[in-house]
């Protein structure tokens, strides 16, 4: 019996290894100002007409960027009043995890849904 998680027709490495780079490419803002949203956005730009799997998967890395940048803005006005430090410490760890686990199954060639983000970008 075949398992319901996995697409019918798997996108070939390529797609799949481009997939991932969308998402991992957030990793850059470790590095770079802003390199959380630019790394996304460049790879979506680049390769989005290549396959419609990274059309999607691009589209999914950089709105969960846009909706971390969000956060992490609130985050920093929270230290004003002391809690914002720990809730972006932990928005920190969260990001990082989920990023990866993106990365993973986009690598696997399954459509990975972000949870609780904002999607302005259809």
């Amino acid at each position: 019996m075949s398992d319901p998680n996995v697409p019918v027709n798997l996108p070939n490495s390529e797609i799949r290894q481009w997939a991932m780079f969308c998402h991992l490419s957030a990793l850059l803002g470790l590095a770079v100002p802003l390199g959380h949203l630019l790394g996304p956005l460049v790879m979506w730009i680049w390769k989005r007409e290549l396959d419609p799997f990274i059309d999607a998967q691009g589209k999914e890395a950089l709105n969960f960027q846009i909706s971390v940048t969000i956060a992490g803005f609130i985050c920093f006005l929270l230290t004003f009043v002391l809690i914002g430090l720990v809730l972006f410490a932990i928005l920190a760890v969260a990001v990082l995890i989920l990023i990866i686990l993106a990365g993973v199954k986009a690598n696997e060639g399954q459509a990975y849904r972000y949870p609780f983000i904002w999607r302005p970008i259809k």
